[in-house]
């Protein structure tokens, strides 16, 4: 896309109306974080620290969430205004590292990973009014990433390495109940889009899922949407969907290792149509 620099992308998350592209620059978990503006082609910097990572749009896109190292090598849990009119707002206090991970439908509540030296990393659901007080949604002996609320803020989607491989999953919010496995040969990365539909990746494939919350919880097997050598990391999906859910944003590797990316849009509806046909 044109107006981008000569950086290591990473994160890449579309605000809600699909027009700007919050993303990560620099080096893993010490760059800064950037607003592209789709029509315009414009970037805008956002943090100037070098200490920014995982940004996150808010459901009304008037902030972004982050993640940000402070002395000692923790990160914790910051917002600022998208426009980058404010200055930063610090949300948690904690020793341990932290990562946003997903804002809750109606704003109000912000799902994070959590790495603690007994468990490994956790999910843990942070209210966004009253005192702040981080609520924890999930810990085991094994590792859970990556929370994705759903459309309607009743499910949270989730990455755990509990079977001896990462798979998605899937739990009611605010908990406890019944665990759904989403994947089926292994799956990271969720994304989920307004039309209740799921996808992640299993290496170089991105699958989909169709999903249903109400009556009850319910899934398709999941099938393949399109696959190719684009780049990711983990931690959190570095790819999404457009709010329309027919276009995916990916970040494409020009060199191994990659040093270079681009962000590239494509264009899937053609191709979903002809899986859907099968």
């Amino acid at each position: 896309m044109p107006g981008f620099r000569d950086e290591f992308y990473l994160w890449p998350d579309l605000s809600p109306d699909g027009q700007r592209l919050a993303i990560g620059s620099g080096a893993v978990n010490a760059g800064d974080l950037w607003v592209y503006d789709i029509p315009r082609a414009a970037l805008t910097r956002l943090t100037f620290d070098r200490k920014s990572s995982f940004p996150l749009w808010s459901p009304d896109g008037k902030w972004i969430a982050y993640a940000s190292i402070l002395p000692g090598g923790a990160s914790n849990l910051f917002r600022k205004p998208a426009d980058g009119s404010g200055a930063q707002e610090r949300l948690t206090e904690s020793q341990n590292i932290q990562y946003p991970g997903s804002w809750s439908p109606d704003g109000k509540l912000l799902a994070f990973m959590e790495t603690d030296p007994s468990t490994g990393l956790d999910i843990w659901l942070l209210p966004l009014d009253g005192d702040r007080r981080p609520q924890l949604f999930l810990r085991s002996q094994f590792l859970e990433l990556m929370p994705v609320f759903s459309p309607d803020g009743r499910w949270l989607a989730y990455v755990s390495n509990e079977s001896g491989r990462e798979e998605v999953y899937a739990q009611p919010v605010p908990g406890p109940g019944q665990k759904i496995q989403i994947s089926t040969a292994g799956g990271t990365q969720p994304v989920w889009a307004r039309n209740g539909e799921l996808f992640y990746r299993n290496g170089d494939q991105i699958m989909a899922v169709e999903v249903k919350t109400q009556p009850t919880f319910s899934t398709t097997p999941p099938r393949l949407l399109f696959g190719g050598p684009y780049f990711w990391f983990t931690g959190r999906s570095n790819f999404d969907v457009t709010p329309d859910g027919q276009r995916f944003l990916m970040l494409q590797s020009q060199e191994s290792p990659a040093t270079q990316v681009n962000v590239v849009l494509n264009w899937f509806e053609e191709l979903k149509q002809r899986v859907r046909a099968q």
